[in-house]
């Protein structure tokens, strides 16, 4: 029998009829006619075929399927064996079932039975998708053999009727028919598909024990099941003990390899494979290796795969082009991408899909509305690869027309659309439409699963529904796998500023034991133990990761480095970065910012030159942390930030921004270079935002420069005469200049519009609770005690030299009532009620939301000397350590 291989897509060869044996010389001698009146069964006669008798394997037809049926030629029984096989190969090859049903009529007169020629038809039918006929001729025969069955459960196997195979392979057995290599083949592939491990455990058992093991195609069909179980450990074991392999075993190993993303091992496999002289890696291995560099972000892997496409004449081939542009589409540029499409000599509708998502990923709509409107065809795959990508790209309303035109045209609407349309009412954030959206959902009765609730939740909490999503949250059962819903509920309380309600909902489901963390997850709660600086379930989390294996997927490490800098953890942080396997740019970035906040500008450089030379390429963000990091540095280096910024956009492709220009505006003003700082503002190509004059103002307040710092408050007054900050900033011009009636008029426009300022909040955490304090505040259950304890403390302080600074309430009062409303600030009851609840010579860390006063600065000051004690405070412009009188910011913060 001639040797057949195993392929995932071609499981068992259906034509598995060995040749009969023949006088060759017979065929080009007898010269009797084709037709006779005696009825014989598979007499020799004139072939309908010429043969070179030198190559005898090929057979070249004298007709046409057409010119055959065409003739007054008779096809009975006294037609050649042979002849008849080689007409079902035609009628195959020509897709032509009229001639294969002619021949099966020519068949049917048969006197005896030919188990050969039944299975030739069965095979013909097979491949010409008549499952049916193929199924009415198995069934007439008396004597099915091994060839009749397997073709018969392979045709099943793959025609989605798993079980009617498990029955067939049953059968055969019964009969006392012994399966051979092709048989096992076969229900393997009914195994596979249908995922049904413990049958293919006992079929691996009869393989072993009937000795098929040595077969490649064998062992590749049951690579091929523990890989779709998951089970990598029997692959590699079956791969490692294979006497021999072809491509087909390299590929089901390294397919399990990356979908179980253990990308690293996959190309290690890869690169064994390519020193196998015997074998070449194909176009199957390229575009699973292609899909696992998009994946793992793997760039000079999938370059090189790209670059061996090329050397082996495999860059035509339509599977790893698709592949290519789904790995440009993450891992490369835009024109990467349309030269790959440009150069294809084929392309499928799933080509032209793969650019719509590739325009879209770099934020061409116009570009992906163009190849959609000019593709040859469409499919649902087509309408929801640019349902998705207006949905990702804030496309709201087209978003919204383009589901209307799919549900129009009766287009079946699946997960994936419903999931991509709520996402798209959520970036809107119009309640209305959203409940539109909801409505429709719930009146046509569409199945919810956890994507579609969790998208609904979502949506909920991005148009102003959170009572909404509380109830479809709260409605899902506790057995059921929720997890992705609760990540996404305690993004939308951490998203909302509901910090506390976030941890609050993590704690309870942490407690119920029906707490399943993904990485997302972990990363969101991760940032709100930032945001609120709970360190301690930082640190936990941290552990969680860790046992759990999570701290491999950048975004968690991204997220610990984030939530160690907000703890005030810079150590922690810095090691954090140093284990973590690999580094995107959000992990520098991540880095520097953790440097700026703890205002170590030498270290935050050093970073960037670190990036320089490993050739990161930086981004707006890291332009910005980059320039804040002058600010901080030992010693003036202007000069340099000049230089970095002016070369931004000529070395890294950086437009400047109003961002850039305030930091840069910072760094001279905390400088002292005020007049070189305004000159800048008035050189700008575009017009400053409100924070570039804040930045300025900030300067003027440092170095007491009132000439300079009026126009900077004339300019934020006429930049944003409506934000709260601008009320405030006005009302307290006016309470410095002593026009007290002005000031209060000012605050009694606010009241009147509605307008608040953000009140000034600090807190502490204790255990696992958040203490929030504001000023004057006495609703804590403790603030008897507090005021009793901060009076002391101030009294204490004051004999060490603390002399409060009351030119900073701008109130209408006495000096001995500015005295009380400097004496009572939040962050004083803050700090006083950590040193009243910790143990001596423990820090006390607490936060603020917005920046320190300078009378609270210079108090705590004195209060690390008098309590001996290290205080960490966190406000709006990084971190203070007060140690012995000192504080880290050099007194100089804004």
């Amino acid at each position: 029998m001639a040797a057949v291989f195993y392929s995932p897509n071609n499981a068992i060869p259906l034509s598995l009829l060995p040749p009969r044996p023949f006088n060759l010389h017979s065929l080009f001698t007898c010269t009797s006619s084709l037709t006779t009146t005696k009825k014989t069964k598979c007499k020799h006669k004139p072939s309908l075929f010429l043969q070179n008798p030198s190559k005898s394997h090929l057979v070249q037809p004298l007709l046409t399927p057409q010119q055959f049926k065409d003739s007054n030629v008779s096809v009975d029984a006294d037609t050649n064996c042979i002849d008849y096989a080689n007409l079902l190969r035609i009628s195959v090859r020509c897709g032509d079932v009229v001639l294969t049903k002619i021949i099966h009529s020519s068949l049917v007169k048969f006197e005896e039975e030919d188990v050969y020629l039944k299975n030739a038809l069965i095979a013909a039918y097979i491949k010409l998708d008549c499952l049916n006929l193929a199924e009415r001729v198995f069934d007439s025969l008396t004597s099915p053999d091994v060839v009749s069955y397997t073709a018969i459960i392979s045709a099943f196997a793959k025609s989605n009727r798993e079980r009617e195979a498990f029955e067939l392979f049953l059968e055969m057995r019964d009969l006392g028919i012994e399966p051979n290599e092709f048989t096992y083949v076969a229900i393997l592939t009914a195994c596979i598909r249908s995922l049904n491990l413990e049958l293919g455990c006992q079929v691996h058992g009869l393989v072993i024990r009937l000795g098929y093991s040595s077969y490649i195609y064998v062992v590749n069909a049951l690579m091929g099941l523990y890989s779709k179980c998951g089970l990598l450990e029997f692959v590699v074991l079956l791969f490692n003990a294979m006497p021999q392999r072809d491509i087909v075993s390299w590929n089901t190993v390294i397919a399990c390899m990356v979908e179980q993303s253990m990308y690293d091992r996959a190309f290690e496999m890869y690169r064994e494979l390519r020193r196998n002289e015997c074998l070449i890696a194909d176009h199957f291995t390229l575009s699973t290796l292609l899909a696992a560099s998009s994946r793992c972000l793997a760039v000079r892997e999938g370059q090189e795969l790209h670059r061996y496409a090329l050397k082996n004449g495999l860059h035509g081939n339509l599977s790893v082009n698709n592949a290519l542009i789904g790995f440009y589409t993450k891992c490369g540029t835009l024109k990467n991408v349309v030269d790959v499409f440009e150069r294809m000599p084929v392309k499928d509708v799933f080509s032209w899909t793969e650019m719509i998502v590739a325009y879209m990923e770099f934020g061409h709509v116009d570009l992906a509305m163009e190849i959609f409107n000019s593709m040859p065809e469409r499919n649902s795959v087509s309408y929801n690869a640019l349902l998705a990508g207006f949905s990702q790209n804030h496309e709201g309303f087209k978003a919204l027309a383009l589901f209307c035109r799919m549900l129009e045209g009766g287009m079946e609407l699946t997960d994936f659309a419903l999931t991509s349309v709520l996402n798209a009412c959520g970036s809107m954030m119009e309640r209305k439409i959203s409940e539109q959206i909801h409505a429709f959902i719930l009146k046509c009765g569409l199945k919810l699963n956890d994507h579609i609730e969790t998208s609904l939740v979502d949506m909920c909490t991005r148009c102003g529904r959170m009572d909404d999503a509380e109830k479809i949250f709260h409605d899902l059962p506790l057995d059921h796998d929720n997890s992705i819903a609760l990540t996404s509920m305690i993004c939308a309380y951490a998203r909302n500023g509901q910090p506390e309600e976030a941890i609050s909902l993590f704690l309870v489901r942490h407690s119920e034991k029906s707490l399943v963390v993904d990485e997302v997850g972990l990363a969101t709660i991760l940032g709100v133990c930032g945001t609120l600086g709970i360190l301690k379930l930082g640190e936990q989390i941290h552990c969680y990761a860790w046992k759990h294996g999570l701290m491999s997927d950048t975004g968690v490490g991204n997220a610990m480095i984030s939530m160690y800098t907000k703890c005030g953890e810079m150590q922690s942080a810095v090691k954090t970065f140093e284990a973590m396997p690999t580094h995107d740019l959000v992990s520098w970035n991540g880095l520097l910012t953790c440097y700026v906040l703890h205002r170590q500008g030498d270290g935050a450089l050093d970073t960037w030159a670190k990036m320089e030379r490993l050739g990161v390429d930086p981004d707006s963000i890291t332009c910005v942390l980059v320039i804040s990091a002058y600010r901080h540095t030992s010693t003036n280096l202007v000069d340099c930030c000049q230089k970095f910024f002016s070369s931004m956009q000529s070395s890294y492709n950086v437009n400047p921004t109003s961002e850039h220009y305030a930091g840069f505006v910072g760094v001279l003003g905390y400088w002292g270079l005020l007049e070189e700082a305004e000159k800048i503002i008035s050189a700008m190509p575009f017009e400053p935002k409100a924070s570039v004059w804040h930045a300025l103002l900030d300067g003027c307040r440092l170095h007491v420069n009132a000439i300079i710092g009026k126009r900077a408050m004339k300019n934020i007054l006429s930049i944003v005469p409506q934000d709260p900050s601008t009320f405030i900033l006005k009302s307290n011009l006016y309470s410095a200049s002593g026009r007290w009636q002005c000031s209060e008029l000012v605050r009694a426009e606010m009241r009147e519009k509605g307008i608040r300022k953000i009140p000034g909040r600090s807190w502490i955490i204790l255990g696992d609770k958040v203490h929030s304090f504001f000023a004057r505040d006495k609703l804590h259950s403790q603030s008897k005690d507090i005021y009793s304890g901060l009076q002391l403390l101030i009294l204490e302080c004051l004999k060490a030299g603390y002399v409060p600074d009351t030119s900073l309430v701008l109130h209408e009062v006495e000096e001995h009532q500015k005295k009380d409303f400097l004496f009572y600030h939040s962050a004083k009851l803050s700090v006083t009620f950590g040193l009243l609840m910790t143990r001596p010579g423990k820090p006390v860390r607490v936060m603020k939301n917005v920046l320190l006063c300078g009378d609270c600065h210079t108090f705590f000051k004195y209060v690390s000397v008098v309590t001996k004690r290290d205080i960490h405070v966190r406000d709006a412009s990084g971190f203070h350590h007060f140690v012995n009188g000192k504080c880290s910011c050099g007194d100089n913060w804004c």
